[in-house]
């Protein structure tokens, strides 16, 4: 039997257990431990990533930026630095496109401001507006790969995400495309971003609005951002319960303009890191030669397109430029670019009003039969035309810039007109048609009669 005093004791002893919990409950929800443990997490990061990820994948893509100074397709200069330097400066080329009103201003605008600014405070070098653009697609191209691995942490686990980053750096094809100024690298960002925001199962950033709106800004720099939305879409449209609310507050509002034209698939190529990183993840034997392979094979083609290849097109209108401003008088020089139609870059890339000429090429929109460019009309009969369009001395340009595979068809040319080869850039080691393998710059060397007489 228990002492008369037993069950007091024993209902004292649960009573003060039962504060001793209630006790430490209480300090674990105390305000200053919540708040201190909160400021530490917060001193570490940023974009809601560890600060140094984030820092690592700036200065990575920085330093990649840099890294390309390869050519790759027209419009990167074109449909967008070409567009902004015509805006701010009120000289360059507008293409066809721009003329007919069948491109939007809203990527070149982004790179306008760009420009607008740096000629406000007086630095408009040629150097900074060449790469300041690139600078600032880099820096959003950092933003879109923290995303990725953010997504992948939620979606599934943090040692997944390392491995779908790690592909995403490691891709080739993203190095060399994703600090240039293209549509295509833009669309690929928002598409990226835009996915972080997208109501996927386990995502903890579901933003309707957010994502909606991104796709949608996507979709007007270039239509073909919808290419992989359109089953995310209409996923979204099939499982939302309010279906009238989410087409009438979200889509709407967000939905500007008609297609143009579907050219490339690049905003796919971050949904098939996904799968990579899956297939590493779950690899089982021979995973450190793999990872070595695939590490290897990606720098170096990574490196040769980054610096190798078709570099030529970007050194020879870094040499115009160097000509344009040594020369004492800008007016009496001249540019002639005998090349494929776009081959190089323009003012957006010589900063200087010197008359420059390349052979066109726009499509007929004139419903002329048998209709010919201009380039393919040269390209007939290089010679022919050539003394056809250049019959005399005030006609002809003091530097003819052409690829090495042009040389020997109008050397007679050349050699009539007192053409001298001043300078030669390596271009590609896979010439093609009518891109060679090297670029020559002929420059017009005027006889000492000539030269009195243009004194006088």
């Amino acid at each position: 039997m228990e002492p008369e005093g037993g069950g007091h004791s024993l209902a004292f002893r649960a009573l003060q257990n039962r504060s001793h919990e209630k006790t430490k409950l209480r300090k674990r929800k105390s305000t200053l431990y919540v708040s201190a443990q909160d400021q530490s997490r917060s001193r570490g990061d940023l974009l809601g990533e560890n600060i140094y990820l984030v820092l690592f994948t700036i200065a990575l893509r920085i330093f990649n930026c840099f890294l390309v100074q390869t050519s790759f397709v027209p419009d990167e200069y074109w449909q967008s630095l070409e567009v902004a330097h015509h805006m701010v400066f009120n000289y360059g080329y507008m293409t066809w496109e721009w003329t007919e009103r069948l491109r939007g201003y809203t990527y070149p605008l982004i790179f306008a401001s760009i420009y607008k600014i740096l000629h406000l405070l007086g630095k408009d070098s040629v150097r900074l507006l060449i790469w300041t653009p690139r600078l600032a697609q880099a820096l959003l191209s950092a933003l879109a790969d923290v995303r990725l691995y953010s997504l992948m942490k939620q979606l599934e686990n943090q040692e997944m995400a390392r491995w779908v980053f790690f592909c995403q750096l490691c891709s080739w094809f993203t190095w060399y495309c994703c600090t240039r100024t293209l549509t295509n690298t833009m669309e690929t960002d928002l598409t990226i971003i835009a996915l972080f925001y997208y109501p996927l199962e386990g995502s903890k950033s579901i933003n309707s609005v957010k994502y909606s709106s991104l796709v949608a800004l996507a979709f007007i720099i270039r239509p073909t951002a919808i290419i992989p939305w359109m089953p995310l879409l209409f996923k979204h449209f099939w499982q939302e319960q309010r279906k009238t609310d989410l087409i009438l507050h979200y889509f709407l509002p967000v939905g500007m303009l008609g297609h143009k034209e579907f050219r490339f698939i690049y905003p796919v190529l971050p949904f098939c890191m996904v799968f990579c990183g899956y297939s590493l993840a779950h690899l089982k034997t021979w995973k450190k030669p793999a990872l070595s392979f695939l590490f290897l094979s990606n720098m170096f083609l990574a490196l040769y397109t980054g610096l190798v290849h078709q570099r030529g097109t970007l050194d020879v209108m870094s040499h115009i430029q160097k000509v344009c401003h040594n020369s004492p008088n800008k007016s009496s020089a001249s540019v002639f670019i005998m090349m494929p139609c776009h081959s190089t870059p323009y003012y957006s890339h010589v900063h200087c009003p010197l008359p420059m000429r390349f052979l066109q090429c726009p499509p007929d929109l004139t419903g002329k039969s048998q209709y010919i460019d201009e380039a393919d009309t040269f390209y007939l009969n290089p010679l022919i035309w050539l003394h056809k369009e250049l019959p005399d001395d005030a006609s002809l340009p003091t530097y003819l810039i052409i690829f090495n595979v042009l040389d020997e068809e109008i050397s007679a040319f050349l050699i009539s007109r007192n053409y001298e080869r001043t300078a030669v850039f390596f271009h590609t080691h896979l010439p093609e048609g009518r891109t060679g393998s090297h670029i020559y710059v002929y420059e017009r060397k005027l006889k000492w009669g000539n030269q009195q007489k243009m004194k006088f």
